[in-house]
């Protein structure tokens, strides 16, 4: 393939092609280390990250590539220059790659469309962020073998979420059954389209799951209230140390980051021993470098 713009589209097999790719990516594997040398990636971030940014950062270093980080702050982006003339520009220089995050669902398809080289999207708008679905399915494979069967609890704010968009489509062509859960305002219109179920409460869904994958609320996405309070959001759906007492045995928690603690994710949840959150962040190196190296 030459972009990765979003998992809508993808077919099973190709999931798991890029999965077992990213097998030979971990520490020790049998993937080389060098097929990017001499070459340069572009990580073009227009909103802030870290674990992202580092991540595709680390990955294209460890496979031999220099890497050039560019950020909106301090470019010329506050002198009005547009996104073509940014990702144009920034191509002009000799990258074979750009990674990119953007704020405008719809971005990275644009500047695909407007570049030679590849087109990696990093998190667009409210719409897809392939990746992270990429890292949170090979991590939950690495845990059981297989998703089939197994059933996966999204919670919290569904409707801003690119992570949420993108988990439900890799999930479900991986066999997965997939449930959201979150505050109706928070919950999109028309969510059962792709597939997945829908519970308004988490305590009487929350003992079916076989992973748990909370949700920042995206309050910088937020133009009106969702919701009266944090702690009232708290109270209803956040996953403490009682209510992850009543999970399945063996049922995991997942985060994509950054964790709002004490909000979405209780501090002894999210550093307990069902708590996957490190293993998601150490996963997506290796997927990253299965990525670039398919794409360039």
């Amino acid at each position: 393939m030459r972009h990765l713009l979003g998992i809508e589209g993808w077919r099973r097999e190709e999931i798991e092609a890029l999965l077992d790719r990213a097998e030979a990516h971990l520490p020790g594997g049998s993937a080389s280390s060098s097929v990017l040398q001499g070459r340069v990636v572009a990580n073009v971030f227009f909103e802030d990250s870290t674990r992202t940014r580092t991540s595709f950062e680390m990955a294209a270093k460890t496979l031999g590539a220099e890497v050039l980080n560019w950020t909106a702050q301090g470019s010329s982006i506050s002198k009005g220059e547009t996104l073509l003339d940014t990702v144009r520009n920034i191509e002009a220089t000799g990258p074979v790659a750009l990674v990119i995050r953007h704020r405008s669902s719809g971005a990275p398809h644009l500047a695909a469309r407007h570049v030679r080289c590849a087109v990696i999207n990093a998190g667009d708008g409210t719409h897809e962020h392939p990746s992270q679905a990429l890292l949170d399915a090979f991590t939950l494979r690495r845990r059981w073998g297989a998703l089939d069967g197994r059933t996966v609890l999204i919670v919290g704010d569904i409707l801003h979420s690119r992570v949420a968009r993108s988990n439900i489509l890799c999930m479900k062509a991986l066999g997965a059954r997939v449930v959201v859960c979150g505050p109706p305002t928070l919950l999109p219109v028309g969510i059962q389209q792709l597939g997945t179920e829908v519970a308004m409460h988490l305590d009487p869904v929350l003992p079916q799951a076989d992973a748990v994958m909370c949700l920042r609320l995206q309050t910088e996405r937020q133009s009106e209230s969702f919701f009266p309070s944090t702690r009232e959001f708290s109270r209803l759906y956040g996953l403490n140390a009682q209510r992850a007492s009543k999970m399945k045995e063996g049922a995991l928690v997942m985060h994509p980051g950054p964790i709002n603690r004490g909000v979405e994710l209780a501090p002894a949840v999210a550093d307990g021993a069902r708590s996957v959150i490190l293993e998601q962040v150490a996963n997506g190196v290796a997927v990253r470098r299965a990525i670039l190296e398919v794409c360039v």
